[in-house]
C-alpha cells in the first residue's frame, strides 16, 4: 500500500525515507531533475545552501594554505589510461566525447569525472626543483560520472565539488596533508553541518583508484545508513610516476614527487537533509540556512501596516548583526506560512501581531524545540532590543542541539558485534563494529548476505585482533571496521 501524503503534501520520513527524501527536494524546492539522465538543476534556495558550504569551506582551504585553480573539463583518454588502476576504477562512469566540430576526434576526449591526470600533467610542467614544491592547489568545479541509479545530491551523472591536489618533496609531508584536510572535513561536518561523523580509513577494496590510502568520514542517516561525506587520499608517487613530475632535490638527486586529492561535494547537502530532516520537512543546520530567522508579520486591513514596518525594522537590525533574516510579506495565511517554513527548514520562526506590537515583543519559536502538549512549538516572548541581541546565542545554542541530537541517534544505532547473526541485525539498523579479514571476496559475501560494506577502520578505534565475523580468518587491521548499509 502507497504511503500516506501529510498536509505539506510530502510522504512522511517514519513511512518511506526514500519517498519522503525524494518529495521533499522538490516540494522544498531545493533541486529539480534535468532534462539528460541523471542530472540536476539546483534551484536558488538549494543553490545557497551550496554557496554558503562554499564560502565556509573555501575560508578553511586559505586559512590551511591552499589557493584555488581552475582545470579543464575535457581531459585525453590518453592520460587516463597512464594510471591503470585509475583508469579501471573510474572506467564504468566515465563520459567519452568522440566528435566535435562535425568530425571525429584523433583521440576521444573524456568528460572530468575527477583531476588528477589533467593536473598531474600540468605539475609535471611547473615542477623541477625541490624549491616549487609543495604545490598546494584546490579547484570548484562539476564532474561527471556516469550514474545507473541517479538520486538528486547523492548520486547524480553531473555534480558540483571542490577537489583538492597537493604535490610534495616527501612522503611523511604528503601525509600530513592527507590528514590535515581529513580533520578539516570532520571539523566541517560536526561545526558547520551539525553532522557527528567517524573518521576512519578505508579497506583496500573501497580505496580511491589509484591512491595508496583513502580516509572518509561516514555520517549516520535517519534511516540508520552510512553516508561517505568527504574523502582525503594519500596517492604516494603513483600518478607522479605516471606523468613524470619530479623534481632535483637538495641533494641534486631525481625524486618523484608525492601526491595527494580530497574532496568534498553536493552530496553534502543530501547528508544534510538525511541527517536532520523530519515528518515535518527540512531542519537546517544554522550555519547552512540561506534564512537563518523568518518574521511573519500578523494583520489584516489597518492593522497590517505597524506589524510589517515593524519586522522590516527588526530584520534590518539582525542583518546587521550578521543574521540571515527574511521577512514574509506574501499575501498568505499565517498557517500558510509556518508550514511553509518549517517545511524549508529554517531554524527560527518570528510572529509579530497588533498584541505583540503593543506589547513591546515578538513571538519566538524553534524548527526543533520544546512542543506544549497539542504538539505545537513552545513560544518565547522577548522584548525588541532583547530579541536581536538573543539571537546570534540562540542559533549557535540551536546548532549544538542538532549535532547533539544527531549524536546520540549515532550512538543509539551503533554496536560492536561478534556473531554473524548480530551482525546482520545490527547492519540493518545502524553501523556494526566487527573484525575483519580484509579480504576483498569476503567484503562481497558480507554485501551479498546483508547489503552492508566496510565504511572505514576509525582512527579512533581500540587496539583488537581476532576472527573474522563473516569468514572465521585471522582479523586484517588490528582493530574493528564499521560496517554498515550506505547511500
Amino acid at each position: 500500500m502507497a504511503a500516506r501524503k501529510s498536509d505539506l503534501g510530502v510522504t512522511p520520513l517514519s513511512e518511506d525515507v526514500s519517498a519522503w527524501y525524494n518529495e521533499l527536494v522538490f516540494k522544498a524546492e531545493l533541486a529539480d531533475r534535468g532534462p539528460a539522465k541523471g542530472s540536476m538543476v539546483i534551484r536558488p534556495y538549494g543553490y545557497r545552501v551550496w554557496e554558503l558550504l562554499q564560502a565556509q569551506l573555501d575560508q578553511r582551504f586559505k586559512d590551511t594554505g591552499h589557493v584555488n585553480a581552475s582545470f579543464p573539463l575535457f581531459i585525453p583518454m590518453s592520460y587516463l589510461e597512464r594510471e591503470a588502476e585509475h583508469v579501471e576504477g573510474f572506467s564504468p562512469e566515465l563520459a567519452v566525447v568522440t566528435h566535435a566540430g562535425g568530425k571525429e576526434l584523433e583521440e576521444p576526449l573524456v568528460v572530468r569525472p575527477t583531476s588528477e591526470t589533467i593536473i598531474g600533467e600540468m605539475y609535471a610542467k611547473w615542477v623541477s626543483s625541490y624549491r616549487d614544491l609543495p604545490i598546494l592547489i584546490n579547484q570548484w568545479a562539476n564532474v561527471v560520472r556516469w550514474e545507473l541509479r541517479p538520486r538528486i545530491f547523492l548520486r547524480t551523472t553531473e555534480f558540483l565539488w571542490q577537489e583538492g591536489h597537493t604535490a610534495h618533496a616527501t612522503e611523511a609531508e604528503a601525509r600530513e596533508e592527507t590528514l590535515r584536510m581529513f580533520d578539516v572535513y570532520a571539523e566541517f561536518a560536526n561545526n558547520v553541518a551539525a553532522i557527528p561523523v567517524v573518521k576512519g580509513e578505508k579497506t583496500p577494496g573501497e580505496r580511491f583508484a589509484g591512491a595508496v590510502n583513502t580516509y572518509s568520514i561516514e555520517g549516520m542517516m535517519v534511516d540508520g545508513k552510512a553516508l561517505q561525506s568527504g574523502t582525503s587520499h594519500y596517492l604516494g608517487t603513483n600518478f607522479a610516476t605516471a606523468f613524470d613530475i619530479t623534481f632535483q632535490d637538495e641533494n641534486n638527486d631525481l625524486q618523484h614527487a608525492h601526491t595527494t586529492s580530497w574532496g568534498m561535494s553536493t552530496r553534502m547537502i543530501g547528508a544534510v537533509i538525511l541527517a536532520h530532516g523530519d515528518d515535518q520537512g527540512l531542519v537546517l543546520p544554522p550555519r547552512l540556512a540561506p534564512i537563518q530567522v523568518v518574521l511573519v508579520p500578523i494583520g489584516r486591513g489597518d492593522q497590517a501596516a505597524a506589524p510589517l514596518a515593524k519586522a522590516r525594522e527588526l530584520a534590518a537590525a539582525l542583518t546587521a548583526a550578521g543574521v540571515r533574516a527574511h521577512v514574509d510579506d506574501r499575501d498568505a495565511s499565517p498557517g500558510f506560512k509556518f508550514n511553509d517554513w518549517e517545511l524549508k527548514g529554517v531554524p527560527l520562526r518570528v510572529e509579530l501581531g497588533p498584541r505583540d506590537l503593543e506589547a513591546g515583543q515578538v513571538l519566538m519559536a524553534q524548527r526543533i524545540g520544546e512542543v506544549d502538549e497539542k504538539g505545537r512549538p513552545v513560544k518565547d516572548a522577548l522584548g525588541f532590543d532583547e530579541f536581536v541581541a538573543a539571537v546570534p546565542k540562540r542559533l549557535d545554542a540551536y546548532h549544538d542541539q542538532l549535532l547533539q541530537r544527531a549524536r546520540r541517534f549515532r550512538d543509539e544505532r551503533s554496536a560492536v558485534v561478534d556473531d554473524w547473526d548480530a551482525f546482520s541485525a545490527q547492519v540493518a539498523v545502524g553501523f556494526g563494529y566487527a573484525l575483519h579479514c580484509g579480504e576483498e571476496s569476503c567484503e562481497d559475501d558480507i554485501k551479498a548476505q546483508t547489503a552492508a560494506t566496510p565504511r572505514c577502520i576509525p582512527v579512533d578505534g581500540d587496539d583488537e585482533i581476532g576472527a573474522c565475523i563473516r569468514c572465521g580468518k585471522a582479523s586484517a587491521y588490528g582493530k574493528r571496521v564499521v560496517f554498515a548499509r550506505a547511500y
